[in-house]
């Protein structure tokens, strides 16, 4: 049963990376359609992510009162049905709208999995699950692809989505009697019941504030990466566009590979060894953009950028219980997404108003500046919990 359970697990955090990705590809199709500027994106993609914030801090009061499972389950067909509003969308308003079932749905489903994954399976169960969420970001772009030159257009890329999305939530319904089975008796339907924790005492936990620290710059490198280094290939290397684009699928190449690896190399060695060994390999790619390199090596900077990057979320989100205890898991895992979010939308557009006035060769900058407190946190918690 508790293999069965895993399964509905990954699938669930597919679905939760299957509008993440949708939004940004359609885009471009969306404000042509609505003579929109093209800014106005950032007031959806904002929103979400304050939705998505509020609903992982409060998550764990939903977790305590109806279990993972409902609330998998409930948030899963909540995103789903954002997906499908998104398809007969017509104006901006309605997309604003949407953005807010989207964002608290992924929200609660983010921090309840993610949670649940940690205390009852391990480490390499948890760099899949991440792996899935990969799965999830890569499906949707190539959905779109296909059906946006139809007559359905962008619409047809969300209906779609929305399927898949409805497929994977009637699924999660459909097996909730699993949950109560997966891990015997004291694992039911009202599980192990979280501690509910104000923010203060969270705050008062030893190690907190490292550990929001690295969440908040393992996610800023992640997303600046992502959202700026297409431009600093094309704008500060001077390559074409469609090179630059092909160059950056060697970093979403590297992160992928870094969670599977690092879900391979759970079974010998350590989190805190492969997190060791990760921030090694940030340090080594932020040299190689650093220096002044034939533009190659920069393809070869954001592959070890993703590589060593990639399993920093789900081995740090795997060890919250470890570190804060089981029964403060829930609560402390909200605090993490919230930092991670900060750094995932809020750091890569200071970086941009920064580039724009200063120029992109500030890029590798960027990633050092986040990779620094980046490594002194990992040493302040790894003393913390007495690890060599």
């Amino acid at each position: 049963m508790a293999t069965l359970l895993l399964i509905i697990i990954y699938l669930a955090f597919i679905g939760l990376g299957i509008p993440d990705s949708l939004f940004g590809t359609a885009w471009p199709a969306i404000y042509n359609e609505f003579n929109l500027p093209i800014s106005y994106g950032s007031f959806i993609t904002v929103l979400c992510s304050l939705c998505t914030t509020f609903s992982s801090l409060f998550s764990v009061r939903l977790i305590r009162r109806f279990g993972t499972n409902k609330v998998t389950a409930f948030c899963t067909a909540l995103t789903a049905a954002a997906l499908l509003g998104y398809s007969f969308a017509d104006n901006f308003l309605m997309l604003i709208l949407l953005a807010i079932p989207l964002g608290l749905g992924g929200g609660a489903i983010d921090n309840a999995l993610n949670a649940y994954v940690s205390l009852h399976y391990s480490a390499t169960q948890m760099s899949f699950l991440h792996s899935c969420y990969g799965v999830g970001v890569t499906i949707s772009p190539y959905i779109l692809s296909m059906v946006i030159s139809s007559d359905t257009g962008w619409r047809g890329g969300y209906r779609i989505a929305f399927f898949i999305q409805l497929a994977i939530s009637l699924t999660v319904i459909f097996t909730l009697p699993v949950w109560r089975k997966a891990h015997g008796n004291a694992q039911a339907e009202e599980e192990r019941k979280p501690k509910v924790l104000t923010f203060k005492e969270i705050m008062q936990l030893p190690g907190i504030k490292a550990v929001w620290c690295i969440f908040l710059c393992s996610c800023a490198i992640e997303f600046i990466c992502g959202s700026w280094g297409s431009t600093f290939l094309v704008e500060y290397k001077g390559l074409p566009i469609d090179k630059a684009a092909g160059m950056v699928v060697f970093y979403y190449l590297g992160i992928t590979l870094g969670r599977f690896f690092s879900g391979l190399l759970a079974t010998k060695w350590s989190c805190w060894k492969i997190v060791k060994v990760g921030e090694y390999v940030i340090a080594a790619a932020v040299l190689t953009l650093l220096l002044p390199l034939p533009t190659a090596f920069s393809a070869l900077g954001l592959f070890l950028v993703g590589l060593g990057n990639g399993p920093l979320y789900p081995n740090f989100s795997y060890l919250t219980p470890s570190n804060f205890g089981e029964e403060n898991a829930e609560a402390v895992m909200g605090t993490e997404q919230v930092f991670a979010y900060i750094g995932a939308t809020g750091v890569p557009a200071i970086c941009g108003i920064l580039a724009q006035v200063f120029g992109l060769w500030l890029f590798p900058i960027f990633l050092l500046v986040f990779f620094v407190p980046l490594a002194i946190a990992t040493v302040n918690i790894m003393k913390i919990n007495y690890v060599k």
